[in-house]
């Protein structure tokens, strides 16, 4: 059994080391390792989304805040903006939240250990085992979605799966002794693995570095495992969202510090069953543009109605703000409203007049 393992992390990391991709959060520093907060923006920005998505978000995301300092020193709202597009927010809340756990209890550095790794907000095992190995090359688990499909058809895992289960899994064939110094590799090998090969649907065993290990391979039955979990119906909400328009400004709302889209700024939107408490005195509204917006969990349709306020840049309450299009670029917004501005600026963009024709000679 020994001699079966220590020839799968042989052939994996070889595989590795030939077939990785060149992701920003990998490149090593002097001593040879990631950079802790690299590590740690990298592994919250991948959870439930897809490493293309992340590398343009990462590489902004660092330019604004380039140290976990500069980071914990930030306004919420500037962590927002940068975040803006890559959804499921509660991620760069935590985030800035951890960085000022870790500047006021540790000293501005991450710490290696798990446990307090586990302490710090917005980290569970998955990314407290990814930091602690990646970083600090600790013997610890990592696994994600990908980790637990390959481990699952590795060991023939048929019906439903614990994680629990596959952690002590993951853990056991962690490599030992003198190959111990690339237990980050090695994680991010199974990942890689799961990403790029051992795929959820069709998976390319042909170029599987590890298949005379897998049993669902030889059993023929990797398209099967691991079993697919009956999705929940999607439910599908209504919003009415107000393009209130007063003196060139546009009538913006920050939304609850709790819930969807928290703390982001949006245009009036309305349940769609509660027209009639917008708030603000306005002209007959005008369709402007229809549209869905999907989420994991939940499908949003939103009306988009043009309208102007009767009582020009009236006063409003707390949270409510009389904004220009090109002001809104400061303020976060979530996906579906940051459509809306783009539409706004569009119809109201000046229009270049039509060219003058030449005369023509006599």
């Amino acid at each position: 059994m020994l001699n079966t393992t220590a020839n799968f992390r042989r052939r994996l990391l070889r595989w590795y080391d030939a077939h990785h991709r060149h992701l920003p959060w990998r490149v090593v520093a002097a001593d040879g390792a990631p950079d802790p907060y690299h590590v740690l923006v990298s592994e919250l920005m991948l959870q439930q989304t897809q490493v293309a998505t992340v590398v343009p978000y990462f590489h902004r995301f660092l330019e604004a805040f380039p140290t976990l300092a500069d980071l914990a020193a930030a306004d919420e709202q500037r962590v927002l903006k940068a975040w803006q597009g890559l959804g499921y927010y509660s991620r760069a809340r935590n985030l800035l939240a951890a960085a000022r756990r870790v500047m006021r209890d540790y000293g501005g550095k991450l710490p290696a250990d798990r446990r307090q790794l586990l302490s710090l907000p917005g980290i569970g095992p998955y990314t407290a085992g990814g930091v602690s190995s990646i970083a600090y090359g600790r013997r610890e688990a990592a696994v994600d979605a990908n980790v637990a499909r390959v481990l699952c058809r590795l060991d023939l895992i048929e019906g439903t799966w614990a994680l629990q289960q596959l952690g002590l899994r993951a853990q056991e064939i962690l490599p030992r002794g003198a190959a111990m110094a690339r237990i980050g590799d090695f994680n991010s090998a199974l990942m890689e693995l799961g990403a790029t090969v051992c795929k959820p649907r069709r998976p390319d065993c042909a170029a599987c570095p590890v298949r005379r290990h897998c049993e669902a391979c030889a059993a023929g039955a990797q398209e099967r495992i691991p079993a697919r979990r009956v999705k929940a119906p999607v439910p599908r909400v209504r919003r009415w969202t107000y393009c209130v328009a007063s003196d060139r400004r546009w009538l913006i709302e920050q939304r609850p510090s709790r819930g969807r889209w928290a703390g982001l700024w949006q245009f009036a939107t309305l349940d769609a069953d509660a027209p009639h408490r917008l708030g603000v005195a306005v002209t007959a509204p005008a369709p402007l543009m229809q549209f869905t917006h999907a989420l994991t969990h939940r499908r949003y349709h939103f009306q988009v109605l043009l309208c102007r306020a009767k009582r020009p840049r009236a006063a409003l309450p707390a949270g409510r703000r009389w904004m220009t299009l090109a002001g809104l670029k400061d303020y976060p917004l979530p996906r579906p409203h940051a459509r809306i501005a783009a539409m706004l600026a569009e119809i109201t963009a000046p229009r270049a007049p039509a060219p003058t024709p030449p005369r023509s000679g006599c």
